[in-house]
């Protein structure tokens, strides 16, 4: 018993510490085209469950990818965020 005590313990200890160790959520991500050199695909918050193949971007660098006809995600809605649409 004392054992299986023991081992649960050390279990969470390190899923703590991995919890502690991880880098955090960028703000901001879009999400690649298909193929070497596509343009980027869509816009997302980051943290979305929705993206995929992305690359973490800036706030700036968001606004600026959807001005210029980058889709935004419709699950979480980076344009309304970022105060381009109400």
């Amino acid at each position: 018993m004392d054992a299986a005590i023991a081992t649960a313990e050390q279990r969470a200890a390190e899923q703590q510490s991995g919890e502690e160790r991880r880098p955090p959520t960028p703000g901001w991500v879009v999400e690649r085209g298909i193929g070497q050199g596509a343009p980027p695909a869509e816009v997302h918050v980051g943290g979305c469950h929705m993206a995929r193949n992305t690359r973490p971007v800036t706030r700036a660098q968001a606004l600026q990818a959807l001005v210029t006809g980058v889709r935004a995600c419709i699950h979480r809605r980076p344009d309304t965020e970022l105060g381009i649409l109400e």
